[in-house]
Formats: C-alpha cells, sequence, structure tokens
C-alpha cells in the first residue's frame, strides 16, 4: 500500500511524530512519500496513494493556513481515500484541555470542508528555543499556567508516544474500502 503523509510543523514536534508514523509505515511493509505544506499549496499529486495522513500543530487556535490551504485545495482527492488527520497541541497534552484540542479540529474542519475518516488531538510540546518573548510568557502563564513545567528547564515533550503508535496501528489496519 501506498501513504501520502501531509505535514506542516512550527518548533518540530510535528515533524518528530511524523517521523515516527512514517517509520510505523515503513515497518509494516508500506511505501510512504512525505509531503510539506509550508509554503506550497499546489504541485501534489496523489497518484497511487492509497491512504493519507494529515498532521498540524495548532497556534493561536488553529493549523497553519497553508496546510489548510493543501487540505481545501484536494479536497477531492482526501475524500476518495482513508485518512486520518493528527492535531498536534500543548492543550491535547492536559485532561482539561482536550474539549478545547477537540474544538481545533472542529474549526478546521468547518474551514476547509473537509471530514477526515480518522482524527485524534495529539499532545505536542514546549520547545522554548523557538519563542520569542511573547510566545514564551503566552506558553508559561496561559498554556502552562498552574502547571510545575518551567519553560527555563528546556524542552520537555508531551506526546503519548505509545498512544499515537495505536492510532497509527489502527489505521493501518483499516480497510480502504469500509471508508
Amino acid at each position: 500500500m501506498n501513504y501520502l503523509i501531509i505535514f506542516e510543523t512550527g518548533e518540530g514536534q510535528t515533524r518528530k511524530i511524523v517521523a515516527f508514523v512514517e517509520r510505523q509505515i515503513m515497518i509494516a511493509g508500506h511505501k510512504v512519500r512525505i509531503y510539506n505544506s509550508e509554503g506550497r499549496p499546489a504541485g501534489l499529486s496523489f497518484d497511487d496513494i492509497d491512504k493519507v495522513v494529515l498532521a498540524a500543530p495548532v497556534h493561536e487556535r488553529r493549523h497553519p493556513k497553508d496546510f489548510e490551504g493543501v487540505v481545501s485545495t484536494h479536497i477531492k482527492a482526501l475524500k476518495a481515500r482513508p485518512t486520518l488527520l493528527l492535531s498536534i497541541s500543548l492543550k491535547a497534552a492536559f485532561p482539561e484541555g482536550l474539549e478545547e484540542a477537540q474544538d481545533y479540529l472542529t474549526e478546521m474542519k468547518m474551514r476547509t470542508g473537509f471530514n477526515p475518516d480518522h482524527e485524534a488531538s495529539i499532545a505536542g510540546a514546549v520547545r522554548p528555543q523557538a519563542y520569542g518573548y511573547f510566545e514564551s510568557q503566552v506558553v508559561q502563564y496561559v498554556l502552562l499556567e498552574g502547571r510545575d513545567v518551567n519553560i527555563i528547564d528546556g524542552i520537555r515533550e508531551f506526546t503519548d508516544w505509545d498512544r499515537l503508535a495505536a492510532i497509527s496501528a489502527s489505521f493501518l489496519t483499516c480497510n480502504p474500502s469500509q471508508n
């Protein structure tokens, strides 16, 4: 089977998640093609693609505009194949943030008009080296408010790799004709 992973990353955690999913697909004996949507809303081919994984981070309540543009532009091709959408956000790291993380997915689906066959909110990471002053203040005092996490301590991953492996494995085994 041939897979296409369409992604965009902000600070690098989504790229790390994509590499993890890509390894799982290859270990299962399938082929994978990777497409970074940043700055590239066109020029994407779905020839010989059986399934698609979409992955993007959330910043300021939305996925990157280029990523959403690719989804909107290729909606017909996406609807013709089984799809898995991975929405990466810090809100997904905490039980009380899961509802808001789901809202990000809902809002993206409304903006793009695309409803994936499978979707998941995946916890991201804190990567302070990528933040300016304003971003670091928002992360520390809004997103991490009341938590024993100090961004001065460096990178802190919240991604649940076992959960991601289970989500990926489930998508790998779904039958394309059932979607």
